[in-house]
């Protein structure tokens, strides 16, 4: 049986106990870079501190951040903290041998080369605001250079990226709290001029939710570094639920204080409160650009391990050069401007994904239930299911009624996956269990 398995899972060896870290050296540090990435708290504050209070707001973080560790988060990483594999391989699981290839293999890649061009279409447009400049050509210059240039250090130096990861994640920090300070005197003045409290904290619980979907799958890859249950936990809560409330909170409190602070019509961009700042804002937007580095690099360097070993056959060469230039297509044309919509689409995609790999999860006993043969059908239907329910203000015809109803989009996908495959599973629509001995290494 051996023989017929795929070559991502017959290669497949389980990261030992002797790799493993406490929490608070890759975990944390790791997820809590994430959310330090502006592209995380660049579109908080126009749909939701334009309809609910600040406290509402606040607290919609918070549930957010608890969700996000809960439901996204929580088995994906303890099936890496167990097998010691990424989620490449704890996936083929839910969705099977043969259609692992495509989710979550393929589809992860494809949505990393999506974060990859808002990461470098942001990083070219906070670099010409440092500038002072508006030329469509040198942003084009720029966009390429930052695109490819990064792309060859991810590839060709990842290790070197992971350390000064821990330094770059303070630099986004001590802006975020620069920019808060400058705009602290106007955030008790500030009123939303749209009073809907239940509508800006669905908005919220809607882009955490789907800034986190596709990093909650990767929880496999993260737990895989950690000693035990404790570690997913605390590294999670840390790194997840309240990273979420400081780095989302800061900058929405920063635009609402810079909004109280000024005359006319409200400005929710973030840009507008560090310009705020005065004459140190062109080297913070300088800086923001640099922390982005990080971020950019990592999306390639998953996309890349994607598509290499999904597409062995393909030199990992290539399919990264046609990832990156597409990627930097997106960026220049501005397409990845659409951090909204792009949210939805990666909660839409991954949302279920992840309902389903937790259904998965308490089915075989809280624990990984090892890869079934070909394609389980019970995960891709659930995914199919979940991912039209969290598209479905996109598809024309439905009700506005339905639309109003499916709010947030990423949640309901989410459980919706998570309904279908357990409901599916009981009904036997899963192929059996490939014995672990057939795969790579297993013990």
């Amino acid at each position: 049986m051996a023989a017929t398995l795929p070559d991502y899972l017959k290669s497949s060896v389980p990261n030992p106990a002797s790799n493993r870290a406490p929490w608070y050296k890759n975990t944390a540090p790791s997820y809590a870079g994430i959310f330090l990435w502006y592209a995380f708290y660049i579109p908080l504050a126009a749909p939701t501190i334009s309809q609910a209070s600040l406290g509402v707001c606040l607290l919609g973080l918070l549930v957010g951040g608890l969700l996000c560790f809960a439901l996204y988060y929580y088995a994906p990483a303890m099936l890496g903290m167990q097998t010691g594999r990424p989620l490449y391989v704890v996936g083929a699981s839910t969705f099977g041998t043969a259609g692992g290839y495509l989710m979550p293999g393929l589809l992860m890649g494809l949505l990393q080369l999506g974060w990859f061009a808002v990461a470098t279409y942001y990083a070219t447009d906070y670099i010409m605001q440092g500038l002072g400049k508006q030329s469509r050509t040198l942003f084009v210059v720029i966009a390429v250079i930052w695109a490819y240039g990064l792309a060859w250090v991810a590839i060709k130096g990842i290790a070197y990226v992971a350390r000064v990861a821990q330094f770059l994640n303070w630099v986004p920090l001590i802006m975020i709290l620069a920019v808060f300070w400058t705009n602290r005197k106007g955030i008790a003045q500030y009123r939303p001029p749209h009073p809907d409290n239940w509508g800006g904290f669905l908005a919220m619980l809607g882009l955490v939710l789907g800034f986190f979907a596709t990093a909650g799958a990767a929880g496999a890859d993260f737990g895989m570094s950690n000693r035990n249950r404790r570690d997913i936990a605390l590294g999670g809560l840390t790194g997840i639920t309240l990273a979420i409330l400081v780095a989302g909170g800061l900058p929405i409190l920063s635009v609402a204080g810079h909004i109280a602070r000024t005359a006319g019509t409200p400005n929710y961009d973030y840009a507008a409160a560090i310009k705020s700042v005065g004459t140190l804002a062109p080297i913070m937007f300088f800086l923001f650009a640099a922390a982005s580095m990080v971020p950019t690099c990592f999306c390639t360097f998953i996309a890349a391990n994607s598509f290499g070993t999904m597409l062995p056959r393909i030199p990992r060469s290539l399919s990264t050069l046609v990832g990156v230039s597409i990627g930097a297509l997106l960026a220049v044309t501005g397409v990845a401007q659409n951090l909204v919509g792009f949210f939805t689409l990666v909660g839409a995609s991954f949302g279920p994904i992840c309902g389903a790999m937790a259904a998965d999860y308490l089915l075989a006993g809280k624990k990984w239930s090892g890869p079934r043969q070909g394609i389980n059908w019970a995960g891709y239907i659930a995914w199919a299911v979940g991912f039209v329910v969290g598209i479905l203000d996109k598809i024309p015809g439905v009700p506005a009624a339905w639309v109003r109803a499916d709010r947030p989009e990423v949640l309901f996908s989410f459980l919706l996956g998570f309904l279908i495959y357990y409901l599916l599973s009981a009904l036997g629509m899963r192929p059996p269990v490939v014995p672990m001995e057939a795969v790579g290494n297993a013990k």
